[in-house]
């Protein structure tokens, strides 16, 4: 059984091409998804300010919104980096 997944895993050909260039472009997803945040965080925080239970605790979610943009930049901005990497190394080789 080993075998086989090794054997299908050394194949070169375009498979693992794709999966390179998706991951980049999942990649490219996150980190536009994570300056959406940034860009919508001052349009929504009037509105969570309102509602009165969440009003006390407005310093704890304005850091959570920020945090989750950074983390989606910062995990967008990895993939694309490190896919990247593997589609230089892998047309090297070629």
């Amino acid at each position: 059984m080993t075998d086989l997944k090794k054997s299908v895993n050394n194949q070169d050909g375009s498979n693992g091409r794709n999966k390179t260039f998706v991951q980049i472009i999942w990649g490219v997803a996150l980190v536009f998804a994570g300056t959406a945040v940034f860009f919508r965080i001052p349009q929504v925080m009037p509105r969570i300010e309102k509602i009165e239970q969440f009003s006390s605790a407005m310093v704890y979610i304005r850091f959570c919104f920020y945090l989750l943009g950074i983390l989606l930049v910062g995990g967008g901005s990895k993939k694309i980096y490190d896919n990247y990497r593997k589609l230089d190394v892998k047309s090297s080789d070629t």
